[in-house]
C-alpha cells in the first residue's frame, strides 16, 4: 500500500493527531475505495484488509503494545468492518428516503403491510443455498 509505505519511510516519531492526519489522508481511501459497490463477504478477504489498518495502527510508537481494539478506542476511530456496515447503512437511508435520482436509484422491495411498521420498512427476504451434485 503506497500511503502505508509513505508514512513508515518519512514519519518515525508521531502522535496520535498526526496519524490519524495521515492515515485518513492517504491509507484509508485506497482501503476503502468502491465499498459500496465491492464489500467483502469471505473471512480471508475482511481479514487481508482489516490487516493493513491494525499494521498502520502500530506506527504510534505509544499505542504500539496496546492490543488492536485499545488502539482504536485511543485513535477515536472504527474497524473497517464496522465502517462498511455504517456505510450500507447510510446507502440504504438514501434509497429509502428518495435522496438519490429515481431513475438511476435501486428499488429495495418495501413491506406494504399497513397495519405494523411505518413506509420505510423494508421487505425481509429469506434465502437457502442447494447444494447441487
Amino acid at each position: 500500500m503506497i500511503g502505508f509505505g509513505l508514512i513508515k519511510r518519512n514519519f518515525i516519531h508521531m502522535d496520535s493527531k498526526t496519524f490519524v492526519m495521515l492515515y485518513k489522508a492517504l491509507v484509508r481511501p485506497h482501503v476503502e475505495y468502491a465499498n459500496s459497490i465491492w464489500s467483502p463477504y469471505k473471512k480471508g478477504d475482511i481479514e487481508a484488509i482489516e490487516k493493513v489498518q491494525k499494521r498502520a495502527t502500530k506506527l504510534v510508537i505509544s499505542f504500539k503494545k496496546l492490543p488492536y481494539k485499545e488502539r482504536l478506542l485511543q485513535l477515536n476511530s472504527h474497524t473497517l468492518k464496522y465502517r462498511r456496515l455504517r456505510g450500507d447503512m447510510i446507502e440504504v437511508y438514501k434509497i429509502t428516503h428518495d435522496m438519490y435520482d429515481r431513475s438511476v436509484a435501486l428499488e429495495l422491495p418495501r413491506n406494504v403491510s399497513s397495519t405494523s411498521g411505518n413506509k420505510y420498512k423494508l421487505q425481509n427476504h429469506s434465502f437457502r443455498y442447494y447444494k447441487f451434485r
